[in-house]
């Protein structure tokens, strides 16, 4: 009965448009006290902080900063020009470029919203230019987004493997293949819209053009080279890799390329630190409330439930899939991830599902809730940057959101697609 108050209170705290993390304090702090009097308030201080200062969580403004650089150094267009140079000779071609470079861009950035900032300001405009429907351009351009942040890095992994007390690095690699294979799908389905659309060619392939936009583009390819190489390779861990990816933006955008200023260097910052600061916020509220379900063992006690019900696998993943994907439509991943995995990881464990498999399940989850409104935050983010109406862009959105759910399945129920790599390297 206290858990449903709980949820209640929570939901109503939201519906009046107190942000998530404070609402989250104020339900766990009142809970807490009411369950121990306020002696309890004198070791939430030190919860909190705890759960601030936990290593991983360096590599979140590292990501975001990063991300920022390459927005304003040129990187994003020189990728974009490449792209192009190989695809652009296939019907539909430039939404072809917005899928591979939202790949390569989120392999640096780890955030779909920088990643849909950085390539949809471009993109966008030019799917226009060229004769695509502006609902097409900004359905390509935010659906693409989301799932880019499967792909290494990925600040929901992190975020995820802190709450979960697993490995970054296996989280890393368990979303490569899925990546992958999302991504031929929705260039799989751009090509078939393009054809029935009648979608133009953009340019004629030749050898010569390749060559220049990558020799141009050869310093941005180094980025990922650089961070998943030394993570991967063991030489750097997440944390690490995030600085250095901070430092070769930074080396790469300013010596290079020559198109870092100061003052966009600062604004970046600036970005950086005011999303991260949302973040950590929600974590150490989150902890406190965390604490409270330790002390009543909520958590144990659903698991207990769950399992009297049913221990079948298939089921209960399934149920789960249902619980985020109707999360999806009222929270931000973030508040998501940091709301339920505490909860449901008991009957993770208890079942025998795999954490790393578990992780991929959620993040695609949260990809997909990126799209569905009335939250949409990747979609809002895309349609303010179209001038498009968020209903009008979700009519073609909803075939691209029909290919994530398909990752999502094959991810589910066949553990072996994020897990292979995982296998083969660190186990």
């Amino acid at each position: 009965m206290a858990a449903l108050i709980m949820l209640v209170a929570l939901i109503a705290l939201i519906l009046i448009n107190m942000p998530i993390a404070i609402a989250l304090g104020v339900v766990a702090v009142s809970a807490i006290v009411l369950t121990d009097g306020f002696g309890a308030l004198l070791s939430m201080g030190v919860v909190m902080f705890e759960a601030a200062t936990k290593f991983p969580l360096l590599a979140i403004p590292m990501f975001v900063l990063a991300g920022g650089i390459m927005n304003t150094t040129g990187i994003s267009r020189r990728l974009i020009a490449f792209a192009s140079a190989v695809l652009g000779f296939i019907r539909g071609g430039l939404a072809m470029v917005n899928i591979a470079t939202s790949m390569f861009f989120a392999e640096i950035s780890g955030s779909a919203v920088a990643d849909v900032t950085a390539i949809g300001s471009i993109l966008i405009p030019a799917m226009r230019q060229r004769g695509y429907p502006n609902t097409f351009a900004a359905a390509v351009t935010s659906s693409s987004a989301s799932l880019a942040i499967i792909i290494p890095p990925s600040i929901p992994m992190i975020l995820y493997a802190v709450i979960a007390d697993t490995s970054v690095i296996q989280m890393f690699i368990a979303g490569i293949v899925p990546g992958i294979i999302g991504a031929a799908g929705l260039m799989g389905l751009s090509y078939w819209f393009a054809r029935r659309r009648g979608y133009p060619v953009e340019e004629v392939f030749q050898l010569s053009h390749v060559w220049r936009t990558f020799k141009d583009a050869a310093w941005a390819f180094l980025l990922p080279i650089i961070i998943l190489g030394g993570i991967f390779g063991g030489i750097v861990t997440a944390t690490e890799g995030a600085g250095l990816a901070v430092v070769a933006a930074i080396f790469i955008g300013g010596v290079i390329y020559r198109e870092l200023t100061w003052s966009q260097l600062a604004r970046s910052m600036v970005e950086g630190a005011i999303q991260t600061s949302v973040v950590v916020l929600l974590i150490v509220t989150s902890a406190l409330l965390g604490l409270y379900l330790t002390q009543t063992r909520l958590p144990h006690e659903l698991a207990n439930w769950v399992i009297s019900v049913t221990d079948n696998q298939i089921l209960v993943l399934a149920m789960f899939n249902v619980l985020f994907i109707v999360l999806g439509f009222f929270l931000h991943g973030a508040a998501a991830i940091i709301l339920v995995v505490p909860i449901v990881m008991p009957i993770v464990h208890q079942l025998g599902i795999d954490p790393v498999h578990f992780g991929l399940i959620v993040t695609l989850n949260l990809a997909i809730g990126q799209q569905t409104p009335p939250v949409a935050s990747v979609l809002i983010v895309t349609c303010s940057i179209a001038k498009a109406d968020v209903w009008a862009v979700t009519k073609t959105n909803v075939y691209f959101i029909g290919v994530l759910l398909a990752v999502l399945m094959l991810v589910t129920y066949v553990p072996a697609i994020p897990l292979f790599l995982v296998e083969v390297f660190y186990r």
